[in-house]
């Protein structure tokens, strides 16, 4: 089985993707920030659009749902948690399901904090994680709905896919959240030598989406909260893992 994928940016900072499963044809998009960057996509390339993935229930990863839905008809599948709060849902989903893109199969994984409702599509066969606004590059979303013990416990399910998953997340924030990375820990090597990286890729005015897992734990400050020399920077070598998140997330909601 294989995918191919498409980034399609979208409003100022969103991204949407588009996932086509190369076997049967079947095409399906994570996420409608608006419609005409997506539509044009498909244009561009001849396909229709089958299916639409919702991760969560704000408005700049669902406002062109109705649009795309009036169009093309696609199956529309998002959390049953959020049913109340989507665009209508033909298919509510939930932790451990199973979507299917083709032959591409994808779990369901609640990933909760950002948003209560919040999920992610894992594709073992990628791997592939479309992660939103949950598991960001350099960073995780604000906890607007959830503690941060469910972040946590979300961003720690997550970090346990296998380190070669390419993490597929909602928005480019890269720039902004290595920023933040490096005031955090500016004696880190590994970000440090991430940042010039991403410095050239936006230089270059490319996404720095895709990004693999592997990396992420290395170097994302949310992801390092396991890490005792950060531990030890942040003054915290006693604390838990949980506790050192919640400390990371504060600094980063008021730098």
């Amino acid at each position: 089985m294989a995918l191919e994928i498409v980034t399609v940016p979208c409003r100022t900072d969103n991204y949407a993707y588009l996932l086509r499963d190369i076997a049967t044809g079947t095409v399906a998009l994570v996420d409608a920030p608006e419609a005409a960057p997506i539509r044009a996509a498909l244009a561009a390339r001849g396909w229709t659009l089958d299916m639409i993935l919702i991760t969560h229930h704000h408005d700049d990863h669902v406002a062109g749902v109705e649009d795309l839905r009036s169009a093309f008809d696609p199956e529309v599948v998002g959390a049953e948690a959020d049913r109340y709060r989507l665009p209508r849902l033909d298919r509510a989903v939930v932790g451990g399901d199973t979507v299917a893109v083709g032959e591409a199969l994808g779990n369901v994984m609640e990933v909760p904090g950002h948003t209560i409702g919040h999920i992610a599509y894992f594709f073992p066969d990628g791997p592939a994680l479309f992660s939103a606004d949950s598991l960001m590059v350099m960073g995780c979303g604000r906890l607007f709905e959830g503690s941060p013990e469910q972040m946590w416990d979300s961003l720690g399910r997550m970090a346990a896919l296998p380190g070669e998953t390419l993490v597929y997340s909602g928005h480019e924030y890269a720039e902004a959240n290595m920023a933040f990375a490096r005031a955090l820990d500016p004696g880190h090597a590994p970000t440090r030598d991430r940042a010039a990286e991403i410095a050239r890729v936006r230089a270059r005015g490319e996404p720095t989406v895709p990004a693999r897992l592997d990396l992420e734990r290395r170097t994302n400050p949310f992801l390092r909260a396991v890490d005792p020399a950060l531990k030890a920077e942040l003054g915290m070598p006693s604390s838990s893992d949980a506790q050192v998140f919640a400390a990371i997330r504060r600094r980063k909601d008021s730098f």
